[in-house]
């Protein structure tokens, strides 16, 4: 498969009032062309500054370290701001998960798609209105020439969202960087918008990079996950692989999290603790801390990455050969399990 986005060991930083905080802390992972991959971890573990790296928006106090992006020969961060609008948003898209921060409440939703297609495209009034419509109506909604005259307050969430989709979508990027995009709908629209994205990926042929912190959300979606914590990713692998064959005592915290609508009886699993403070990185495992399978050499030494195929790796030391043979809980056994008879019934 053909490379387009190659990230090597990226390092962030952010200078704040208490100190430096070492956002990201030696990243790397490859995007392939038409494929999504997802990058989960909870709040604060560094998928979203990652992937701000990738726009050119990183705050004003945060720092490249180290660490190369290529994109077409390029590596994005050495480029300056003119040459970075000029990738962003016509070649590299974002949506965010609020719709009504993306949009301006002001203006009329057919003119927010057509000033985005008037600017990077050159197009006149009348042809920018037209291609509006059709984004509009590409986005699965209703209506297209009347929703065009409309205003956000006038449109639901989830079509707000897909409003989103459609301005990102003006400039035929080749990448896609999905951030949290149904985190503010409810469940039912939530699964609309995943299946619209997917639909959108083989149409158009996009590369998407899809963020979250719920690792159930991406399970019909992702082609290949990265689990990322205290700004490191600890397991990455084929979305089979990383769902039914999960290595890392944190990938095990993050699947049983996921709730299970069949079984409401039961109490949701929570991972106790917190992420460390990345003002003072710990010395070892970062997750240990939070981990009941920690061993002593967690405590001193960060892990390597460990191969478990040729596209799965996790860097914990359970799996170094002179590890204690410790398997997932019995209870994440189970409820694998039962993901597998799920997938296999809606038909992945």
């Amino acid at each position: 498969m053909e490379k387009i986005i190659e990230v090597k060991n990226l390092h962030v930083s952010f200078k704040t009032h208490n100190g430096t905080v070492k956002a990201i802390r030696g990243v790397d992972f490859d995007l392939y062309k038409g494929e999504t991959l997802a990058i989960v971890g909870e709040s604060g573990s560094g998928k979203s500054v990652t992937t701000k790296v990738l726009m050119g928006i990183l705050a004003k106090n945060g720092i490249i370290d180290e660490g190369e992006v290529l994109y077409n020969g390029k590596d994005l961060t050495k480029l300056s701001k003119k040459e970075m609008v000029a990738i962003r948003g016509k070649e590299i898209a974002m949506i965010f998960q609020d719709p009504m921060t993306s949009l301006n409440p002001t203006m009329t939703i057919g003119y927010q798609i057509s000033e985005s297609l008037i600017e990077h495209q050159d197009l006149d009034k009348k042809t920018a209105r037209l291609k509006a419509i059709e984004l509009i109506e590409l986005v699965g909604i209703i209506e297209p020439e009347k929703r065009y005259r409309q205003y956000p307050h006038q449109l639901s969430g989830g079509m707000r969202q897909r409003i989103v989709i459609a301005i990102a979508l003006a400039c035929n990027p080749k990448i896609l960087i999905a951030d949290e995009p149904t985190t503010a709908l409810d469940v039912t629209i939530q699964a609309q918008i995943l299946e619209l994205i997917k639909e959108l990926q083989i149409k158009i042929g996009l590369s998407i990079i899809f963020i979250t912190h719920d690792l159930g959300v991406v399970a019909n979606v992702a082609d290949r996950i990265a689990v990322m914590y205290a700004g490191k990713i600890v397991e990455y692998g084929d979305s089979a692989e990383v769902f039914y064959e999960p290595k890392h005592p944190y990938t095990w915290g993050l699947l049983a999290s996921v709730p299970d609508m069949d079984d409401q009886d039961n109490e949701l699993y929570s991972i106790h603790g917190a992420p460390p403070n990345l003002l003072y990185p710990p010395k070892g495992d970062a997750f240990s801390a939070r981990s009941e399978y920690a061993l002593n050499i967690d405590l001193e030494e960060q892990p390597p990455f460990f191969k478990i195929s040729d596209t799965h790796y996790a860097a914990t030391w359970l799996l170094h050969e002179d590890a204690p043979k410790i398997e997932m809980p019995q209870s994440l056994l189970k409820r694998i399990e039962e993901m597998k008879k799920g997938a296999l019934n809606h038909g992945k």
